[in-house]
């Protein structure tokens, strides 16, 4: 009788299908070719990788990545240089890259892309499992390879990892427990990423770097990868001092990928509605908001007909966005300003359905137009919090109602648990609460009217004192003090 042959992982079958493309690959060009023109590249890079991740707050890898085993396909559309630049225009340290072709649909030429397109490092993301494949990564442009401790014996790993060395590459040695993190210590790893994704069955657990953590001196940089998704799950990383986060999956997934890296990170923006007068904007352009909101809702107080809010937004420095409030309005009236160039995005504060906002984004890319939809939801219950998770716009707004400046029951979020997508925090936010909110609930912006005005006009003061809240809140929150 046959013995039983135990059953084969998916990392089993990665691992099998990397010797087959190490194979060709060394069938195709011999790896003293290759080797020859590496060894005439710089050596002397100086590991920029590693810098890149000892910056004072947490370091983001973040990760370009088409699909994967347990997700299948993740981005259809998949467009590799423009999201990486966007990932270095958002702040990232580093960039991730997917080489394997079968499971994960990437490829070297992507790296080699990336890399000669974006000024921070790039990670070779593979299941090295011969040397040919560090040399590769070489010549592609990387900065950095990731050696897997599950698919390397301790011997292996040590000389992949001095060979990586030599090259002028740092070597991401991924460990997933403490016996993996042990063998990496032990192969003079400098750089250990403790991924959060059993590989074997590629079921995740999100605290696991956490756990792990006090297993790695602090004079190795430490790296929690795999199912990152909220600024809590970041604040955990903070407050056990990893020097880095790789995120693929909640980033790939974003409509908006630098909104998604920001409310990782806690960069809470600032919105102030309600503009209207001349003196509205030169305040604006004083003090510096990350956007401004027009009402085009006759029925608000603060409503500004859509060509005196032209007038003004024609005043409005570079760098400021411009929202435009509407409430269950035509269609084409939304479709004019946008196409009038008045606003940047479409905020929606009345009953709108999927179905009409779906006839508004067709209807804006017909024009040519194309902007971000946030749709507000009044949050009376949890079952309003679930119905703003499940909305098809680019960002949700959470609100006590039609602009009442009182909050709302803030401990149904609590109740409710992290917000799995960014969201705008709204109603009755001050300076006097605002910092206590960011604290709180981890918002990607905050958005404020009536709490910065005096007998019903804006207040310049008021204006900066709010914006000074937010930016102390956010450096509370990258300075590692949450």
């Amino acid at each position: 009788m046959n013995k039983k042959q135990p059953m084969q992982t998916i990392l089993d079958q990665l691992a099998a299908h990397a010797r087959e493309r190490a194979a060709r690959a060394r069938a195709d060009r011999p790896l003293a070719e290759l080797k020859e023109k590496v060894l005439a590249m710089n050596l002397d890079t100086g590991f920029p990788f590693e810098k890149a991740l000892a910056a004072k707050d947490i370091s983001f890898i973040c990760e370009c990545k088409k699909a994967s085993p347990s997700k299948g396909l993740i981005a259809p559309d998949f467009p590799y240089v423009d999201i990486a630049r966007s990932y270095e225009a958002a702040g990232a340290s580093a960039i991730s890259v997917l080489t394997e072709p079968k499971w994960f649909q990437g490829s070297l030429a992507y790296l080699r892309e990336i890399a000669s397109a974006v000024s921070i490092p790039v990670l070779r993301k593979d299941f090295v499992v011969d040397e040919y494949m560090i040399y590769e990564a070489k010549e592609a442009g990387a900065s950095a390879v990731l050696l897997i401790c599950a698919l390397l014996d301790e011997d292996t790993l040590r000389a992949y990892r001095e060979l990586a060395d030599r090259l002028g590459l740092s070597a991401l040695v991924e460990a997933h427990d403490e016996q993996e993190i042990g063998k990496a210590l032990r192969a003079g790893a400098r750089v250990i990423g403790v991924n959060n994704r059993d590989l074997r069955d590629f079921t995740v657990d999100v605290r696991n770097a956490e756990r792990n953590r006090a297993l790695v001196p602090r004079n190795v940089l430490f790296v929690s990868e795999s199912g990152i998704r909220t600024p809590q799950d970041i604040d955990v990383l903070r407050r056990a001092h990893a020097d880095a986060a790789l995120v693929g999956e909640t980033l790939m997934r974003a409509e908006d990928r630098a909104a998604m890296l920001d409310w990782l990170r806690g960069r809470t923006r600032l919105k102030i509605c309600g503009l209207r007068r001349p003196e509205d904007i030169r305040y604006a352009n004083q003090v510096r908001p990350d956007c401004v909101g027009f009402i085009f809702d006759p029925s608000r107080r603060r409503y500004i007909p859509p060509e005196e809010a032209a007038a003004l937004h024609a005043g409005l420095s570079p760098g400021i966005l411009a929202a435009g409030v509407f409430v269950d309005a035509p269609i084409q009236a939304i479709v004019d300003t946008a196409r009038a160039g008045t606003i940047d995005l479409i905020q929606l504060h009345g009953s709108e359905t999927e179905a009409y906002l779906d006839d508004l984004r067709k209807a804006l890319a017909r024009a040519g137009c194309p902007l971000s939809l946030v749709q507000a939801f009044r949050v009376q219950s949890a079952e309003d919090l679930r119905r703003a998770e499940s909305s098809s716009a680019d960002l949700i707004l959470l609100d006590n109602g039609a602009g009442t400046g009182t909050p709302f029951d803030w401990t149904l979020i609590e109740d409710h648990g992290p917000l799995t997508r960014p969201f705008v925090l709204a109603g009755g936010l001050g300076p006097e609460n605002v910092e206590a909110a960011i604290r709180r609930f981890r918002p990607l912006a905050v958005d404020a009217s009536s709490s910065l005005e005096t007998e019903g006009w804006k207040d310049l003061k008021k204006m900066q004192a709010m914006k000074d809240a937010v930016l102390r809140a956010r450096a509370r929150t990258e300075g590692g003090e949450e």
